[in-house]
């Protein structure tokens, strides 16, 4: 892979995933629940644009695990570790709001409970993505 590229890739797939979140998270939905004209319909296409994002953020993370590996013999920079922490982190983060916590919103059980252990979780998501963008435009 040309040098040019491996320095813009992994900021390319940081930038998605981080830009991705915030325009679905922070303005997509909430301007659903403004807009359409009941809660439940805004609840099914915001769980619709929240597992697209998933699958987004999944695909950006893993992107970045292998644009961040140390290639064999390659000196290990302060750096990677840290950024590693931010994605994998990440990644787990999206997969347990989709198939842990999205289920039990979906099902209306214990709503204000998980509705805010769902939004705690995507703020963790958020900026561990923030901290990869970092990394990725630090290296």
């Amino acid at each position: 892979m040309p040098e040019r590229l491996r320095t813009l890739l992994p900021l390319l797939a940081a930038a998605l995933w981080w830009g991705g979140l915030t325009a679905i998270g922070f303005m997509a939905v909430p301007l659903l629940f403004v807009h359409l004209p009941n809660p439940a319909m805004a609840g099914g296409m915001a769980a619709k644009l929240f597992q697209a994002q998933m699958w987004l953020s999944v695909g950006c993370a893993l992107v970045l695990l292998l644009l961040f590996m140390p290639k064999p013999g390659e000196v290990h920079m302060e750096q990677g570790p840290t950024a590693m922490v931010f994605i994998v982190g990440g990644m787990l983060l999206a997969l347990l709001i989709q198939f842990g916590v999205a289920p039990r919103i979906v099902a209306r059980q214990d709503l204000r409970l998980w509705h805010g252990v769902g939004t705690v979780m995507y703020a963790l998501q958020w900026l561990c993505a923030l901290g990869a963008l970092l990394k990725a435009q630090r290296r």
